[in-house]
């Protein structure tokens, strides 16, 4: 299905929902590189890596909202979107800020799908003997 949109501001985006998090948000470096004949999208992000407890929060929840929002601006531009995280410790070159290493690659959330979650069980209450 070809997008009569045209594509998000996906750095905007991203420097906008991340760096609140960061102490140092000028550390935040951003890559976008778009592919308009697969109609997919690779965003690279680099940051201090003391800050990313911060960004990925309790059990990865904040790090999931920024990619559900991502995927979201993604999906109303008919594209697919990638999400790539990397540590922050020295600046290269050309002044972007990627390591050798990634530190993180998850896919981003499958939209409209649900999680085959089981559910809990229901803990019932304790009656009182007298």
């Amino acid at each position: 299905m070809k997008s009569l949109t045209a594509s998000p501001n996906y750095v905007g985006l991203v420097k906008f929902l991340v760096q609140p998090f960061l102490e140092s948000p000028e550390s935040l470096s951003v890559d976008c590189e778009i592919s308009e004949n697969l109609n997919r999208t690779w965003i690279r992000i680099a940051f201090e890596t003391t800050d990313k407890g911060k960004v990925f929060g309790r059990g990865g929840r904040n790090i999931q909202a920024i990619r559900t929002v991502i995927a979201a601006a993604a999906e109303l531009a008919g594209q697919s979107v990638y999400l790539d995280i990397y540590g922050s410790s020295s600046q290269s070159r050309d002044g972007m800020s990627f390591d050798e290493e990634q530190e993180e690659r998850i896919p981003p959330p499958k939209s409209r799908e649900r999680s085959g979650s089981i559910p809990m069980p229901v803990a019932k209450p304790r009656s009182r003997l007298v």
